[in-house]
Order: structure tokens, then sequence, then C-alpha cells
């Protein structure tokens, strides 16, 4: 079965361009279906969410907010799901409010789904043609899509890849009979740092910001390219014409207006209004829109109040989805227990710790009171947040002294086992290694932003854009199943070799190449950090250049290739007493369908497989095909790159397998190379 999720676009509901305003037209003389396009749900997560512009073969459209979503799920006949997460629902909590209620999939038409309807299926994620403007590939005419509606079409339930608009009755450039002829995107967009995006201003700026004088309610418009090259746009109606190589720049943000605060994935605007200046953008710029997640590997965190909490929760869900919320208002202890005990939906967990109204009443007066806490002080807790917050549970988990034999975890489901460390590979500074046989890997969409991309959710301010116009009651998440090796380095070794490179000039070369890379990166409207609260520890540097190293050795072997294989860093000094150091690396492969993958991975973690897998990523990593220049590569100002001796011939992987865009990366940090820096290496000879 096919996990794509579609694309929905109703051809009957107009998006006027230069009103905004949303407008039942009437005049289409035939049926279209609605589905546009497929994508998966880990593209719609990364790549395509809301807000996002995603390129069809004939024309763009933009994922809609979440409201868009709750109307296309009451169209679900057997109920809306939702994925069951709640660690990372608690860290969701933290950056958008307690409000959030749940996590749910994308929607998408399943195999027990029905018969589809005639509108191409009753779930799918809708979508609107963005931008509005469109050129006639046969004249060169610039118009909005509401002129277009007769000439779309979509009649092929099963080639929504033809959707497209056509001119109709076309006469091209003046030559040939008339016919239909395709319509484009025209490809540019304003953009500005607090998220908003808008259709660039064709007719404004061909008249310099004035209307046109011969037609002012509607000027005809032609886009063509122009003897530089670069695309012109021209009025018909009076003659004026203007290069748009004039928006381009420092120069050319001056001439363009000012932003409006429009949000067309919530078709609205912001309630504060924006007075930004913007920018000039194409259509599939990388910097319009990125996204901002939350993932987790669903295991056990062993904190009994978090874990009451997780179950009140849950607790609470079922009595709102059953219409009894009345009775946590009025105390209903006997009541509660006896709708729990006999619902088909309460967890094994659940109803093990209420096994009477005495120990119900235990659970919710503990959890309303950690509740009221939270709620607290929950933005000071989100000004302090940190990634690796979202990790300690599951380093945690993975210290237990649980596999010795083939280990189970009810709750999560997650298995792991404990193999044996070769001699070789334990004198090297290997101390532990477990096969994951089976984990569960959840993630979650928060909002996004343009123009910069923030390593840290709680940096982000008022330029995270969020999916809906309120607070959300629910997130979009996806799970995905798969397995894994993990591996542990010995923190007293690490501890010591990281105080030795904090004191090399190495490091100091990488620190200062750091706050370059951090001052040019953000724009001026980013949020003031102090960049060494951003630049990871040596230990980073190192089990992040080991897992790239691994990574690409494995994939000899396991019989997935290297953009299947992600890693899970685990790097981090003690911090308190509720945060103790951590070093090793979680190296899986994960899939979005409920079959999972094949134990071609897990079987690597093996004594015999592993030392093979580990002799033979050090002895790669002593060499380059771009050495010695990569070797000695060493950042000096005005240089801003975040790796040293490394590049994409050596260790650097794609961007699905690394988690840190192929950044913090140094071979020196790992063996010995050629040069002044030989005795930073971790593995020596």
């Amino acid at each position: 079965m096919s996990e794509d999720n579609k694309l929905v676009y109703d051809a009957d509901a107009i998006v006027d361009p230069l009103g905004d305003d949303e407008a039942q037209d009437s005049r289409q003389k035939h049926k279209n279906y609605a589905k546009v396009g497929s994508s998966r749900s880990s593209t719609l997560l990364y790549t395509y969410g809301p807000g996002a512009i995603m390129d069809l073969p004939h024309f763009t459209v933009m994922p809609m907010g979440l409201e868009a979503w709750d109307r296309v799920w009451s169209n679900a006949n057997s109920g809306i799901p939702d994925i069951h997460a709640p660690r990372l629902l608690e860290s969701v909590r933290i950056m958008l409010g307690r409000q959030v209620q749940e996590l749910r999939p994308f929607p998408r038409e399943t195999a027990t789904s029905g018969v589809q309807s005639q509108e191409g299926g009753r779930l799918g994620v809708p979508a609107r043609v963005f931008p509005q403007w469109l050129r006639r590939t046969g004249c060169n005419k610039l118009a909005p899509v509401a002129d277009f509606v007769n000439g779309y079409r979509n009649v092929n339930r099963y080639r929504p890849d033809q959707a497209q608009f056509m001119h109709l009755n076309c006469a091209g450039n003046g030559k040939g009979k008339r016919t239909a002829r395709l319509c484009i995107p025209a490809r540019y967009l304003l953009v500005c740092p607090n998220g908003h995006v808008d259709e660039f201003p064709y007719d404004w700026w061909v008249h310099y910001g004035e209307r046109c004088a011969s037609a002012p309610d509607h000027p005809q418009l032609r886009m063509y390219e122009g003897p530089s090259g670069a695309s012109m746009i021209e009025c018909k109606s009076c003659g004026k014409r203007r290069s748009m190589s004039e928006a381009q720049g420092q120069e050319g943000q001056k001439k363009l207006p000012k932003c409006r605060g429009r949000f067309p994935h919530l078709n609205s605007y912001d309630e504060h209004g924006c007075n930004q200046q913007v920018r000039l953008m194409l259509i599939g710029a990388s910097n319009l829109w990125f996204p901002v997640t939350q993932s987790i590997i669903d295991m056990p965190r062993l904190d009994e109040a978090k874990e009451r909490q997780d179950l009140y929760d849950e607790l609470t869900k079922l009595l709102y989805e059953n219409g009894n919320a009345w009775m946590l208002e009025e105390d209903d202890y006997d009541g509660i227990f006896k709708t729990i005990s006999h619902h088909p939906k309460a967890s094994a967990p659940l109803k093990k710790a209420i096994t009477s109204p005495v120990e119900l009443q235990f659970l919710i007066n503990h959890a309303r009171a950690e509740e009221e806490s939270t709620e607290k002080d929950r933005q000071e807790r989100r000004k302090n947040w940190d990634p690796s917050d979202l990790r300690v549970p599951e380093w945690t988990f993975l210290q237990r002294d649980l596999f010795r034999d083939r280990y189970t975890e009810p709750q999560s489901g997650i298995t792991v086992h404990k193999e044996t460390v070769a001699p070789a590979v334990s004198q090297a500074g290997i101390t532990r290694i477990l096969g994951v046989d089976k984990l569960r890997k959840v993630n979650a969409l928060l909002g996004f932003t343009r123009i910069d991309d923030f390593e840290r959710a709680n940096d982000i301010g008022h330029r995270l854009v969020g999916l809906t116009h309120d607070k959300p009651q629910w997130v979009p998440a996806t799970e995905d199943l798969g397995e894994g090796v993990f591996i542990q380095l010995d923190e007293e070794k690490v501890a010591k070799w990281e105080q030795h490179v904090l004191r090399s000039s190495l490091w100091d070369a990488h620190r200062e190449a750091h706050k370059r890379n951090f001052y040019n990166r953000f724009s001026n409207t980013s949020k003031d950090i102090d960049p060494d609260d951003r630049m990871p520890q040596p230990r980073y540097w190192l089990v992040h250049t080991l897992s790239h190293a691994l990574i690409k050795t494995m994939a000899m072997s396991a019989g997935y290739g290297i953009p299947s294989l992600n890693e899970r860093i685990y790097a981090w000094p003690a911090k308190d007493d509720d945060r103790p150091a951590a070093i090793g690396v979680l190296i899986a492969t994960t899939a979005s369908d409920s079959d999972g993958t094949l134990g071609g991975l897990v079987s690597l973690a093996e004594p015999d497989s592993f030392e093979r897998i580990f002799n033979e990523a050090l002895q790669l990593a002593h060499r380059c095909s771009s050495d010695p220049v990569c070797a000695q590569r060493v950042p000096q100002d005005p240089e801003d790159f975040l790796h040293g001796a490394a590049c994409h011939c050596c260790c650097m992987l794609s961007e699905t397998s690394c988690e840190r865009a192929n950044r913090f990366l140094d071979r020196r940090f790992l063996v010995p190379l050629p040069g002044e820096y030989a005795d930073l290496a971790f593995f020596g000879d």
C-alpha cells in the first residue's frame, strides 16, 4: 500500500490574489477531481508542510493550515487517529502551550477507507494554488488564476499529474491558429523575516507604485525574457515596462513595498501587522521554508511523576472523547473509574494504575498539582529548554542492565539485546554495544520559519509561524519503525581526551569559525544569542565523525543505502545531578510502513561483524582522495565553515543521514593524520 498523502485543491474555490478573498466561481462546465498530487508523510513533514510551496508538474500549491485539515478529518469514517508519544507531546506543550491535546498523522486514504469519492478521495492534505499569478506560455500574458477557471483540467482520476491550467483560445504571439495553451506559475514572491509571504505585485511594480493610467482596474500585463536574460514586466494597456532585475539585491529591496503580514496557508494576515522590509525570492528557494520539528525514539522514561502525568493526559483525552469531561470537573471518581475500566481504548498501563477509585483519585490529584506547577513555569522551561532534554530519557534507558537477553519493553515496544564487545574494540575505547531489534521514531511539526533556519525551537520567538490561527489543539506527526545499533564510548577516556582538545589551537580555530558562521548565517532580526552556547563540545565532534565513518562502512554490509541510515547522537557533559554525561550514538534505519525494516543493520552489532566494521571505518578515515588539502584544512578568518578535515570524499553524508547538516566533523579528532594535530586523535595507532 502506498504511503503517499494526497494534496487536495478544490478548483471551485478560487482565491483572488488582489483582494485575498475566497470566492466561489460557478463558471466551470465540467467536473474535475480534487487530487492534484501526492507526497510521502516524511516529505510533508520536512519539505512540503503547511506554508511551504510544492512544485507540481504544471503549477504550484501550498498546503493549508490545520483548520482546513480539521474539515478534511471530518470525512474520516473510522474516527480521527492519533499517535501515542507522551514524551514528545510534553515537549510540544512546552513550546506551544498545554492546550495541545494530541499528535495526529497526516490525513490520507488507506486500504480500509472505502471507495474513493467523486472528488478523488475522501481524505488528503488540503492545498491552495500559490502563487496565484500565472503566465500564459503562448502569449506571455500575466494574470491571476481566477481568469483561468474555465481552463482548469483535472479529469483523469488516476493521473493527477495531468492537472493543469490552460489559456483557452490563445492566439499566441499573433502567429498560427487559436488553441488552448498551458499556463505556468509566475515564480516571484515577496518574503519577510517574520515568516510572511505574499504575491509579487506585478501591476504595482511595472507602474512604479502608481495605478495604470489607461486601465486602472485591470491592466493587461505581460512577462517575457529581456535582452539580458532577466524577466521583463510590460503593461500592454499603457506601454510601461520594468525589469525584475531591479528588485534583486540590497538596493532592489528598497524599491519593494513594505510587508503586508500575509499568511496564505491560513488565508489571513498577521493581526499585529508587519512593516518589515521584504525581499524578492523565487518559488524554489531553499530558504523559503524551514520546518521546526522535534523527534524522539520511543523509550520509557523512568520518572514516576512524568509517568503519572502521561496517564492523566490519556485519561483526560478519553473522557473528552466520550463527552464525560464533566466527571473531572465534579470529581466523580467512581464514574471515571467505571468509564475508564470498560473503555476499549484505555491502555494497559492506565488500567493497571487505577485498580480502584482511591488509586484513581491519587493519580488525578498528583497530576493536577504537577500540571499547575508546569503551567506556571512553562515559559521559563521553554526559555531554558535544551535539545538534549529529549534525549536524556533515551540515554538513561539504554544504560539499564536489562539487555543480557533479548528484552522487549511493554509500553514502547522497543526491543534491545546486549552484544559482547570484542577485546580489540574495547581496548580502543568502546565500552557498550547494543542491538536494537525494534524501535519506533516519532516526529512532530511545530511550525516553520522563513529566511533563517534556527537550531533550537526556543530561539525562534515571534518568528515561529504557527500552523493555526489560534493556539493549536494538535500538531501533525509521523511515526517510523526500524532497527539500529547503539555504540557507547568510555566516558573516562573521552573526558581526558576532551580536556586536551580544548587547550589546542585547532579547537580555538573551530570556535572562532563557529562565531563567524553564526553571525553570518542569521539575519539582523534574529534573536541575540551567544554563539559559544551553541558550539558543540569536542566529544560531540568525536562521536559525530565516528558515526559518519561507521555509517559509510555499515552501508556496504547492511543491505541499506547510506541515505537510509541515520544517526542519533548522545553527547553532552554532565549537568547538575539530573543529567549525567553522555557519549554514544544510535545508528538506525527506519521506514514509515507498518512492516518496518529487515534486520540487516542490527546484525552488524554482533562482535565479529562490528569489529570488522569498526576497523574498516577507522582505516578509511585515515585517507581521503582530497588529501592533503582535506587533512590539513583549518578555518581561517574570514572562513566560516564548521568542519575541519572532512569533505564529501571522506566522511560527509547525505542530508537524510546527518542530524547536523554535515557540520562539526573533523577526522583529526578520530585518527592521526599527517600534520601538527596528530596528537588530538582519540583512536591513536
